[in-house]
């Protein structure tokens, strides 16, 4: 066993190594993983060629120490790749990938098999190895590195969409590249007959159960979340639990694919965890997980590259012809998904199209990394794979990731430069120059400030000014010509667009101030994020839809009022009310901030024409929030204002934590006192204690709102309470369809329903009674009706009308005196 000592100095020594090769690949603008693998082979080599060399006890050691790696594939696989796979899900902006949510499963996942089954079928004619030998290669060089990509693509600024492509498929490349490797491998080691179905079948149960394993994992992650207290490093800690937890448990234990499970519990952390965590806790806990996937990452190439001569140690000439075999079968492989599959789903509408400079980009950049050779090092370490199968799986596969590190890598910017994706669109050139513009400005009226202030030369202020006034006119100048080629729809995307992101700023702020809670604030964002999509892709109109959607009763409601309508189920219902009136009233609040004068300043960058356009769309989102927002106020205006106090509960405290923050940073109180005055503050500051949400449904309650029941002594009141059953209505809800059999009379014990009679809508009140009509005469419905706003109602079946009838006769006569006065009026309007 090897000193622990030396080993710990040796893992210093490469930290160092890791960190000096940052500005070093800089400075030769390269990516850091070509420069970490030239190294890691170096010193392969290296100790491979000092292994028999006379050197000192302690340089000896060292040296065998490099020659003999005490890492086996399993190190690499449970201690660095769950980091690896948890650290990439969390990261990612999920409800953005979504948006591209088919091409990234299609390159991900169908172009995964389909590159594993070309490049296996390719080198079977060649190779001389058994075809699912062949395939295993084609799984395990199916794995692609994003890192050295997207730091080229972020360098020299690609579209986002680009980016976030291959972020998105790297996402699932390895879990499906890993998974597909597993089911070959077992059909190699255990000596079986591949079968095309088995494979498949054990493939999906692998895939879907270690999906559905990583949800329920990442899900019971964020209910223990809220046990921390919201402390920073606890929910860290927590994330990096769920990573090692999500991938051992579903691998050992359950035996479905634990880097899907691992991915999944990661992507729901992301997509659910942003709306619970605190943003400042958000960014710590992302800031702790690019650090450790920093080291990870960089030792995990590192390590492997240091392996790579021992495994090319005995390269022949025909191990170079299948390298080159290998490579073109690679590069063909994601050029046939890119050009043959994708523009189905663009022909399916299933998602936007990819420009050919996109694809060509996307193909280019397909690097293999450290995972495709810590795969081959696995093969290389299985005692029950042959010889010739470790040597053929890890020879190509080494050579193959050189290869792509080493050409594609290294020629990857100046593809993108010829592809001219490096460049700004001119949408965003437009408003880049009005981003300078403003900011010269800005810059020259504090400088005018300044000089004024402090009683400085006219001369030297000047001076100053100058290159800004130089500056700003350019920019000027470049947006005039830049904004003829500009339509009018794009202007307008462009501003819609901006204000989609202010708007899912200010709603992660009442997140932080927690003047609304996680659910809601989750909402919130999915409606920011819808409208930016939309205006993205349809401009005003796209904007619009998507506002109008965010207004409607989400999924999650309308199974509550299902449960409701047909189980009698009222606390879901009651539940997803709260929600509906939480997000109406802070959705309220967000976009009174976005008309206000401070957000307004900030959109000046887009003129004052587009201003009006933004204030327009604003104040026509306002006028409908407030619609809904006093539907619901009217009907229940104890829970409303318990929810207006407790925002403006949470807004002192918000101001009075602002204070003390201003008084320690002054020195004005101690650390003590401060620590003290804040955790005060935290007793009183918890937003998740909201009110609990009455759907006022009590039988007895709603009929004393009923003039029809009046005057009925306790005993009658009783029976026919036990007959009604109460039901709650949202708007536009259809109570009654016409023609349908009339089996129920409805009271309206408060709200308000819509007839709609031939002559025009007959609008009904708290009090009134519909249905009763098909009841007495037998008959079927005569009109439909809609419940207008909230509505309560009673429902009598029409088995107990007519029991409720026959024993109560001033009821009937009630009733009798209705249906007839309504006969008469629909004679009235019909002659």
């Amino acid at each position: 066993m090897p000193d622990i000592i030396l080993v710990l100095a040796v893992f210093a020594a490469l930290l160092v190594l890791v960190a000096l090769s940052q500005p070093v690949a800089e400075r030769l603008r390269l990516a850091p993983v070509v420069l970490l693998a030239a190294i890691g082979a170096a010193i392969g080599a290296a100790s491979e060629l000092l292994t028999h060399a006379h050197l000192s006890e302690r340089a000896s050691a060292v040296v065998t120490l490099f020659a003999d790696l005490p890492l086996g594939s399993e190190t690499f696989i449970y201690v660095f790749l769950p980091l690896l796979i948890f650290e990439a899900a969390l990261t990612s902006d999920v409800r953005r990938i979504l948006a591209d949510a088919a091409p990234i499963l299609l390159l991900a996942v169908i172009a995964t098999l389909v590159a594993a089954a070309i490049v296996g079928l390719a080198l079977w004619p060649v190779a001389g190895q058994p075809l699912v030998v062949c395939l295993l290669l084609g799984a395990v060089v199916s794995t692609t590195d994003p890192a050295a990509v997207i730091a080229i693509f972020r360098d020299v600024g690609a579209p986002a969409r680009l980016t976030r492509l291959v972020e998105g498929e790297s996402l699932l490349n390895d879990a499906s590249a890993i998974l597909a490797y597993t089911v070959l491998l077992g059909i190699i080691v255990d000596g079986r007959e591949p079968h095309l179905g088995d494979g498949a079948i054990e493939f999906a149960v692998s895939f879907f159960g270690g999906a559905a394993f990583g949800f329920a994992a990442g899900r019971l992650m964020l209910t223990l979340v809220r046990l921390t207290r919201d402390n920073p490093q606890a929910e860290a800690t927590l994330t990096l639990a769920l990573a090692y937890l999500s991938y051992i448990v579903a691998d050992r234990f359950f035996h479905i694919s634990g880097v899907v499970a691992t991915l999944a519990a990661g992507m729901t952390v992301s997509a659910f965890g942003r709306a619970q965590i605190d943003p400042r806790n958000w960014s710590f806990i992302t800031g702790v997980w690019t650090q450790v996937a920093f080291w990870a990452h960089s030792l995990v190439f590192l390590l492997a590259s240091i392996l790579v001569p021992k495994l090319l140690i005995d390269l022949q000439a025909h191990d170079i012809v299948l390298v080159a075999t290998l490579v073109v079968a690679a590069f063909v492989a994601r050029l046939a998904v890119l050009f043959g599959l994708i523009p189905l789903l663009s022909l399916a509408r299933l998602t936007k199209p990819i420009s050919t400079a996109y694809k060509l980009a996307i193909a280019w950049g397909g690097l293999r990394g450290a995972l495709t050779l810590v795969l081959a090092l696995s093969v290389t370490e299985n005692p029950a794979v042959p010889p010739s199968v470790q040597r053929f799986v890890a020879v190509l596969a080494t050579g193959l990731v050189f290869f792509t590190l080493l050409v594609n890598g290294t020629t990857l910017r100046l593809l993108i430069r010829a592809l001219g994706l490096d460049r700004l669109s001119p949408a965003d050139q437009v408003l880049r120059d009005r981003v300078l513009e403003a900011s010269y400005a800005d810059a020259s009226t504090l400088i005018r400030q300044s000089a004024s202030e402090h009683g400085l030369d006219q001369a030297a202020t000047a001076r100053a000014l100058a290159p800004y006034d130089v500056a700003m006119n350019e920019a000027a100048a470049r947006r005039a010509v830049r904004g003829v080629a500009l339509t009018d729809h794009e202007r307008v995307a462009v501003s819609l667009m901006a204000l989609g992101a202010q708007e899912r700023t200010l709603v992660l702020q009442t997140l932080s101030a927690r003047t609304a809670s996680p659910a809601v604030v989750q909402a919130l964002m999915r409606s920011a994020d819808a409208m930016v999509e939309g205006a993205r892709a349809d401009g005003r109109l796209g904007y619009k839809r998507a506002a109008e959607a965010g207004l409607g009763f989400p999924l999650s409601f309308r199974f509550a009022y299902f449960l409701h309508r047909r189980f009698g189920v009222r606390r879901f219902l009651a539940d997803r009310l709260g929600e509906r009136f939480e997000w109406l009233l802070t959705m309220r609040l967000v976009i009174q901030e976005l008309a206000s004068d401070a957000s307004k300043r900030s959109r000046a960058i887009f003129g004052e024409r587009l201003d009006a356009v933004v204030d327009k769309m604003l104040a026509d989102r306002l006028d409908r929030i407030k619609v809904g927002l006093d539907a619901l106020h009217l009907q229940y205006p104890d829970y409303a204002a318990a929810l207006e106090a407790r925002f403006l509960r949470q807004t002192a405290i918000r101001r009075e934590v602002g204070r003390y923050k201003a008084l320690y940073d002054e020195g004005l109180i101690s650390a003590e006192v401060y620590r003290d005055l804040i955790s005060d503050v935290e007793g009183k500051r918890d937003a998740r204690a909201l009110p609990r949400f009455d759907i006022g449904l009590d039988t007895r309650a709603l009929m004393a709102r009923l003039d029809l029941f009046a005057g009925l002594d306790t005993a009658h009141l009783d029976s026919i309470a036990k007959l009604l059953k109460p039901r709650f209505a949202p708007p536009r809800e259809l109570i009654v369809r016409k023609g349908d059999r009339g089996d129920a009379a409805f009271f309206i014990a408060s709200g308000a329903a819509g007839v709609d009679l031939p002559q025009g809508r007959v609008m009904l009140g708290t009090g009134d009674v519909f249905g009763e009509m098909a009841l007495i005469t037998g008959e079927p419905r005569q009109a439909d009706v809609r419940a207008q706003t909230y509505s309560r109602l009673l429902v009598l079946r029409r088995a107990d009308f007519q029991n409720l009838m026959r024993a109560n006769p001033d009821l009937r006569a009630k009733f009798n005196a209705i249906a007839a006065s309504r006969r008469q009026a629909n004679q009235s309007a019909s002659a």
